[in-house]
């Protein structure tokens, strides 16, 4: 494994071998879709499971999402320890180490255990984060960096479409006649139904636990060499020097909020759209594949990203323009109903495909030696995916999944800021542009 602090490219010399990294880094953010829209299924079975409201349920994703504000820069200061490969075999490991907990939660159906599975999820996904993101950043020019991230999210989609259907196949199955039946049955059934449908989750979970000891242990053995985002920065080093702090770059730190605001809004429209639509009054048994329509919006998403970025769209103008398609959609999902409405939920996916893509390198132009701090705030800032939904569910307790969607409209329009103003503040600080 060459060191890169030797050599004068952040990774290796070759096209050939950055094709054969990212083919690396994509099978991780295959794992990182697989595992997160999981929790799209796991809010309406802990829901029914457990016996939930909206807002308990919901913390399902706040024990996830918050673990990457808590653990973002302790991961940067492990990474500094152990290396960005090292880390990343250690998240997956500790990643398997939260699905592995998923056993006895569903075992003996205590639903805190099973928080603190999805905490130790999230905390093995934030150093894999912390790690993977700037890798794909640094791997190439930086205005086709969206373009890259692109091809990961794809990765990320395909997992993020294919988890929910796998996982609802094994524990959402006939859950409509399940929570008929449950009326019926005197409390002493009740717990025995309950703890059956519990243990649906068992095996689902024991697989992935040993598919991610599997992966830890070929991730170690690879030749994926080590990043140095400092010397990746060449150009622009002397400038960040100048710097005394990274809040001394305020595009850096609007940047850190905006992408907040956009994971919130991303987890809400994927995690919320089955209980969405059964509010609309379809049955969970149609409603649980709603969350692969959402994410095969953005996998279609980050396929045009691939063509049009940089050649025909700048990544400034695919993050404004994306910021309007998610208002107008969003407008219309709240003022119709049934399946018009959750087909336009649906189609947030297709708006959100290029936001991630475009704001980190956005976020990160210019940082020079500051990247890895300034990479660990923007994972830090994945924790809007822990708050942005809690506050939807207690919105959705107090009027209705529906309404409840108003949250998002300000949250695109600071995108859309951010897309047309806010990136430029670092022009007028440091002129790099």
């Amino acid at each position: 494994m060459g060191q890169l602090s030797h050599t004068t490219h952040p990774i290796g010399s070759t096209k050939d071998n950055h094709w054969k990294y990212l083919m690396i880094i994509g099978v991780l953010f295959f794992v990182f879709g697989f595992v997160t829209w999981l929790g799209s299924v796991l809010i309406p079975f802990l829901k029914i499971t457990c016996e939930l409201n909206n807002v308990a349920a919901y913390l399902i994703a706040f024990s996830f999402y918050i673990s990457y504000l808590l653990l973002a820069l302790p991961a940067a200061i492990l990474l500094n320890k152990t290396g960005y490969k090292n880390g990343m075999v250690l998240g997956l490991l500790l990643l398997a180490t939260g699905t592995f907990i998923f056993f006895p939660a569903a075992h003996l159906r205590i639903y805190w255990v099973f928080l603190i599975g999805q905490f130790v999820q999230g905390s093995g996904l934030a150093i894999l984060q912390t790690a993977a993101n700037p890798y794909v950043v640094i791997l190439g020019p930086r205005n086709s960096a969206a373009r890259r991230i692109s091809m990961m999210g794809i990765c990320n989609g395909i997992a993020g479409i294919i988890a929910p259907i796998i996982l609802g196949s094994f524990i959402l199955n006939d859950t409509d006649v399940f929570k008929q039946k449950l009326v019926s049955l005197n409390p002493a059934q009740r717990v025995v139904a309950l703890n059956h449908l519990s243990a649906t989750a068992i095996i689902p979970y024991v697989f992935m636990t040993i598919i991610l000891v599997f992966l830890s242990g070929l991730l170690f053995y690879s030749n994926l060499p080590e990043i140095n985002p400092d010397e990746a920065e060449e150009g622009i080093v002397a400038i960040s020097s100048e710097r005394k702090s990274i809040f001394h770059f305020p595009h850096l730190l609007l940047g850190v909020f905006t992408l907040f605001l956009y994971v919130g809004v991303e987890v809400i429209s994927g995690d919320s759209i089955i209980i969405f639509g059964a509010s609309q009054g379809i049955a969970l048994s149609t409603a649980k594949f709603f969350t692969s329509f959402t994410l095969g919006g953005m996998l279609l998403g980050y396929i045009i990203g691939i063509i049009i970025i940089p050649k025909y769209l700048t990544q400034e103008r695919a993050l404004k323009y994306s910021a309007i398609c998610g208002i107008l959609f969003c407008l219309v999902a709240i003022f119709t109903h049934g399946y018009i409405s959750v087909a336009f939920i649906a189609l947030l996916g297709l708006a959100n495909a290029m936001m991630y893509p475009s704001i980190w390198p956005l976020a990160l132009h210019g940082l020079g030696s500051y990247t890895k701090i300034g990479s660990s705030l923007l994972i830090m800032s994945i924790g809007g995916g822990a708050i942005l939904p809690l506050i939807y569910g207690k919105l959705a307790d107090i009027s209705s999944p529906h309404q409840a969607y108003w949250l998002v409209i300000p949250c695109y329009l600071v995108i859309f800021y951010y897309a047309t103003k806010g990136h430029q503040w670092k022009a007028k600080q440091t002129n790099s542009f």
